[in-house]
């Protein structure tokens, strides 16, 4: 079996893509699979990749590339969540399959179409910029149906107050590519943006906990990877500065779909980023956003409702779109433990042999 190895700027770790058609379709057994490929990348010294994409040319007309999703977690080769998206893995997957030859050559102006099995978002990779085994992209998530603002907060309140350790924090639950909980970082005694981006272990933790509040009142497991976690603050005119956590450390900037909620979640009146998005004087539904390893920058395009007040809850989300996203093909991996693994469709799998 033959992966490819890449990644997007600001992602915590590289991408390990693979062929969709040669993986079975189902969690049980593509468990097993999956487990034998880590101890592999543990035995070959990159133990450090954790997120997994399985690709392949779309099924559907729409589309030019279908894409699954798989988290690995730390604590145990076999432990992965198959429940989320990855944005910056969906930008390694178009340049690995354009390697592959699944596309055609990337030019700039192109757009990709990917559909994400995961949860049915549609994105659309608008290729800005070529450079050898590279590209910038623009990054479009669309709403394939008409939904309101109101749908994607996840306890239906713009505001939950969580009770984690011996604290009270106001938070916003806003799914929008992932399920996020959104803080001020003031909250938690980060009044500038030094407070924020030099935070250590003890601010990791404190947000941990709340995740795990969060995750507790949606009746969600603590040990998955969602939902995830940001901290903002507002230290200059025009802009969020953002702080999020992953797997298993701090985000080196934020995930693109955390960027995608980030933008989205400001678009809706009364939850935490909508109020640091007026006070740092952005206009509705689109964020400047500064983080420990660069700039970006999104915009959440919202349709008004017409049987509601405009500028409301009632407004329907058409779009989000994330820019200044870079990514790199490192190159092809040989996963030598699978290189007689044969699945096919109709037949039981083969065991795994060395």
């Amino acid at each position: 079996m033959i992966g490819h190895i890449a990644q997007a700027e600001g992602a915590p770790t590289p991408t390990l893509v693979l062929d969709r058609s040669g993986l079975p379709p189902d969690e049980e057994r593509l468990r097993p699979v999956l487990t034998t490929i880590r101890e592999w990348l543990a035995d070959t010294g990159q133990e450090h990749v954790l997120k997994i994409a399985i690709v392949g040319p779309s099924d559907h007309p729409l589309f030019d590339l279908d894409y699954r999703f798989v988290q690995a977690l730390p604590g145990g080769n076999d432990l992965f969540d198959f429940q989320g998206s990855c944005g910056h893995s969906i930008l390694a997957s178009v340049v690995a399959a354009e390697d592959r030859g699944w596309l055609p050559r990337l030019a700039p102006g192109g757009r990709v179409r990917v559909r994400v099995l995961n949860n049915g978002d549609h994105v659309v990779c608008e290729v800005d910029e070529v450079r050898r085994r590279s590209g910038s992209f623009t990054v479009h998530f669309l709403q394939d149906t008409r939904v309101r603002l109101r749908e994607l907060l996840l306890t239906g309140r713009t505001t939950d107050q969580l009770l984690a350790g011996s604290g009270v924090y106001e938070t916003s639950l806003v799914s929008m590519g992932n399920p996020y909980v959104f803080i001020d970082a003031r909250a938690l005694g980060l009044d500038t943006e030094e407070k924020l981006f030099g935070a250590g272990d003890a601010v990791y933790e404190q947000l941990l906990t709340i995740r795990e509040a969060a995750a507790d009142l949606l009746r969600r497991p603590r040990s998955g990877t969602f939902p995830k976690i940001a901290a903002l603050g507002v230290y200059a005119p025009g802009r969020i500065a953002v702080r999020a956590i992953s797997v298993p450390k701090w985000h080196p900037s934020v995930a693109l779909t955390g960027t995608t909620c980030l933008a989205t979640a400001a678009a809706i009146p009364g939850t935490v980023p909508a109020r640091l998005a007026a006070e740092a004087g952005c206009p509705r539904g689109y964020v400047e956003i500064r983080t420990t390893g660069g700039d970006t920058a999104a915009r959440a395009a919202v349709d008004p409702a017409v049987d509601e007040p405009a500028g409301g809850h009632g407004d329907f989300l058409q779009w989000v779109s994330v820019s200044r996203k870079l990514a790199h093909l490192t190159g092809p991996a040989r996963i030598t433990p699978l290189r007689d693994y044969d699945y096919q469709e109709d037949l039981a799998c083969q065991p795994l042999t060395v």
